[in-house]
């Protein structure tokens, strides 16, 4: 079961619960319930850190394909990306385009694995600002079970746990966004340093001006 998975029980446990207690019902096991929800959320913040753990050793571990979600690019797809073949870095800092190793020098590798370091660093920002959020909403819920329940009709918990979630998420997004300014610099000078690798630098000013708006608009509309 996922995270998201899990928290949908909740609240759909928390509807079931609302909706079977009527005014001459007895009251419900809370001791029983509560065991039962604290398992649910413990459980979910196991699969979280497990998964997530998983996810930041596979970005190390593999290559960095360039344009695969680490272009940082705000602006939409063109033809010519999609005719660009796939570009990646290998963690000994080889570049391979269409799987063929393309000759480069000391100064350049060292380029290359600075470049790949730049990016896999905010990978790991984001990851962390993934778990980091989905933990706090998991915590607003353990925090208060019972006020769930009796939320459920009114929205309170929903309201609280995205609360939660912007207050965690939107500082740290925003965070991220000043790193591009570095990631385009090492972008452009890869670019001017290995040509093969310029088709490749598709970050640009609009895009991170871009970033924070886009980062505040998306956490409005949650």
């Amino acid at each position: 079961m996922t995270p998201m998975q899990t928290l949908s029980r909740l609240a759909a446990l928390a509807v079931m619960l609302c909706l079977s207690s009527g005014a001459n019902a007895a009251p419900p096991d809370e001791a029983g319930i509560d065991a039962g929800i604290r398992r649910d959320l413990a459980e979910a913040r196991r699969e979280i850190r497990t998964d997530l753990a998983r996810a930041r050793a596979e970005l190390d571990a593999d290559n960095l394909v360039l344009g695969d979600g680490h272009g940082f690019t705000a602006r939409r797809s063109t033809p010519r990306d999609a005719a660009l073949p796939r570009a990646e870095i290998t963690p000994a800092g080889d570049f391979l385009i269409a799987g063929a190793p393309v000759a480069i020098d000391a100064d350049q590798r060292r380029q290359l694995l600075a470049y790949r370091s730049e990016i896999l660093a905010v990978a790991h920002a984001g990851i962390d600002i993934g778990e980091a959020s989905a933990l706090a909403a998991i915590d607003a819920v353990d925090r208060g079970v019972w006020r769930m329940v009796l939320g459920a009709f009114t929205g309170s918990l929903e309201r609280r746990v995205e609360r939660t979630v912007r207050t965690t998420v939107e500082p740290a997004a925003l965070q991220l966004c000043d790193r591009l300014p570095a990631v385009m610099a090492a972008q452009h000078q890869l670019a001017a340093d290995l040509p093969a690798f310029g088709p490749y630098a598709s970050l640009q000013p609009a895009d991170i001006t871009a970033c924070r708006r886009d980062v505040r608009r998306q956490v409005a509309a949650r």
